[in-house]
């Protein structure tokens, strides 16, 4: 019976020295991941119903394959509440950290949280939150709407005139940011009146529907600047409907399609870059560093610069967005 005793006994404490020794996320950070040591990434992204975020996961999972890394995507088509619980999901996936790109900013709360609970740092791209984040991938969109707006200004000269905004969506950071540094950029001409259309989200089918009441309410209309190139685009298409090749149009983010139409010397003016590729890869990059361990900035900036006829052949090329890098 002794000897028994002695057998179980045993065979407690190496059970128990065992589960001391079960490795974990070389950041301390907690997670999941597989037990081939493969870190695994959630990505939980605003929507795919525009050519930016499409190109946002390309990059993303580009890098993650390059790095090899598992990507493991969820789309919340534009609802906070899908998002939350996509965010959930992939916590009981067992991700090592996650890459959210928010539907709201405040609204996310509720998933970044869980995923604090769980030990999982989180890291935002493209789309800020108020608190929770490890770090921020993104761009300067006060600079981008600044850039676009002082070429817009000269475009139009000293007369001015009435400038259509298409907005992206409601209450969002970057439509926020990219509407004021646009008036930032127009401001020292007076002349320059802006009235501000319905928010758009982004997507080019809707900026059509804007812009055909737009175009109505405002026949002296001098030009058009939405907060995306895929929206201008939208407007652009409408005008030349109308017959209205006299309007100024600007965007942002260096749709590839939009650089061409500059390229081309017609009514398209400006763009900024706004390479989702590039910042894909950037925030895959960081994540990377994050689960080792390593310190990265609370916010990495993407970069960005302006595009115009002076320089738009230059980022001509076969991507679906013009490449930050060539800037």
């Amino acid at each position: 019976m002794r000897r028994m005793f002695l057998i179980g006994a045993m065979a407690a404490l190496v059970t128990a020295a065992s589960a001391c020794s079960v490795s974990t996320d070389p950041s301390g950070s907690g997670g999941g991941g597989d037990d081939d040591g493969k870190v695994v990434i959630g990505f939980s992204q605003v929507t795919q119903q525009s050519p930016f975020y499409v190109e946002l996961k390309k990059g993303a999972q580009q890098a993650a394959d390059k790095a090899g890394a598992e990507l493991l995507f969820s789309d919340a088509n534009g609802d906070v509440t899908k998002q939350n619980n996509d965010i959930q999901d992939l916590i009981t996936r067992g991700v090592d950290i996650l890459l959210i790109n928010p539907v709201d900013p405040k609204g996310v709360a509720a998933g970044i949280a869980a995923a604090e609970s769980g030990g999982i740092p989180v890291i935002t791209l493209d789309r800020p939150v108020p608190s929770g984040a490890k770090a921020h991938v993104g761009r300067d969109n006060v600079k981008m709407g600044r850039l676009v707006g002082e070429r817009v200004a000269k475009a139009l000269g000293s007369a001015g005139g009435k400038v259509i905004e298409i907005p992206g969506d409601a209450g969002g950071a970057v439509s926020r940011d990219r509407g004021e540094g646009f008036r930032q950029g127009v401001k020292p001409n007076p002349k320059i009146k802006i009235v501000k259309g319905p928010y758009s989200d982004y997507i080019r089918a809707k900026s059509v529907s804007a812009m055909q009441d737009l175009l109505q309410a405002n026949p002296d209309v001098k030009a058009v600047y939405a907060h995306n190139d895929d929206m201008a685009v939208g407007a652009l298409q409408v005008l030349r409907e109308d017959g209205r090749d006299d309007v100024k149009v600007a965007g942002v983010d260096g749709l590839m399609e939009a650089v061409k139409a500059i390229a081309d010397g017609g009514q398209y003016v400006a763009t900024a870059l706004n390479d989702p590729l590039g910042m894909g890869t950037l925030a895959v990059q960081t994540a990377m560093k994050v689960d080792k361990g390593e310190k990265v900035p609370e916010y990495v900036d993407a970069g960005t610069a302006l595009v115009d006829p002076s320089n738009a052949s230059k980022h001509v090329g076969d991507t679906v967005f013009a490449q930050a890098s060539s800037s």
